[in-house]
């Protein structure tokens, strides 16, 4: 219920000339304003309707060769419209509320969903299946996410706990507040992000912050590698004396679509490793 009516909450804000209007067919034309909802198109049954997608839509193979119609930050609205869509799928939160009105005003079917954790991935699939028609192939598709969820859930219940901390990125130093997926999947693995507290998704935080939280566990994306390194010149904090410094996929649990689900066991895998050691395994 509650990511329902965040979705009519964000229809209103967008384009209130949908609401009370009859139930339009599934779309045949889409158009994604952020790359996970290209994914979740896909997922939901419906990819072969999608026509046009913003920079960084990489997944799954097809998606690849669609035009782009901007980024997650600027809309090209002539190169929207020369798409013909008639439904445009942008993201709250993610996208520019100013960008997603200037769609809505210029006579585009907008639909707004707001960032899921894992329990609305489902939801989502589901409500793309229905706005593309593809009601069965996306209900297929959020009951295989929800067993899978369900599965790890189980597998990590109950584990000794540990602080957490998640680098975005190194200079500056951003990290994820507690309403960011990834705080989700650190709690599935039995972690405790040390910056949950936090209401913004990527807050910008202090080294001395980190060094007084004492993670221990620090984790970050393959693609920060290098700068994950940099935590050596602290050794006093317990994931660099204990040598939990970890490199996960970042799209794959940055991106709220099934594929978080991998993901999610890339970040129990360093977590369950961390154990381990403070166990003396």
């Amino acid at each position: 219920m509650r990511f329902r009516r965040l979705v009519a909450v964000a229809a209103c804000l967008v384009a209130p000339a949908a609401l009370g209007a009859a139930p339009a067919p599934g779309a045949t034309r889409i158009v994604t304003l952020a790359p996970h909802l290209a994914e979740l198109v896909h997922a939901a049954g419906a990819g072969d309707r999608l026509v046009g997608v913003v920079a960084w839509s990489d997944h799954p193979a097809p998606v690849a060769g669609l035009p782009r119609v901007g980024d997650a930050f600027r809309v090209d609205l002539e190169a929207l419209a020369a798409l013909e869509p008639d439904l445009v799928l942008g993201w709250q939160g993610g996208n520019p509320d100013a960008v997603l009105a200037l769609v809505a005003q210029h006579g585009h079917r907008l639909v707004v969903l707001p960032p899921p954790g894992l329990d609305d991935i489902g939801l989502q699939l589901e409500e793309i299946g229905r706005l593309a028609g593809t009601p069965a192939a996306a209900q297929a598709a959020a009951a295989g996410y929800r067993d899978e969820l369900a599965a790890l859930r189980r597998e990590h219940a109950g584990k000794p706990g540990l602080r957490v901390f998640y680098q975005v990125s190194w200079r500056p130093l951003y990290t994820v507040g507690g309403r960011q997926l990834i705080s989700d999947l650190v709690a599935l693995c039995g972690g405790t992000n040390v910056f949950a507290e936090l209401g913004e998704l990527a807050p910008a935080v202090s080294i001395e912050a980190v060094i007084l939280r004492d993670p221990e566990v620090i984790l970050t994306s393959k693609a920060q590698r290098d700068e994950l390194l940099e935590w050596r010149h602290w050794p006093a904090v317990a994931a660099v004396a204990t040598g939990q410094l970890h490199a996960i996929e970042g799209d794959l649990v940055a991106r709220p679509t099934p594929r978080v689900l991998e993901g999610t066991r890339q970040v129990c895998a360093a977590l369950d490793e961390a154990r381990r050691h403070r166990a003396g395994g």
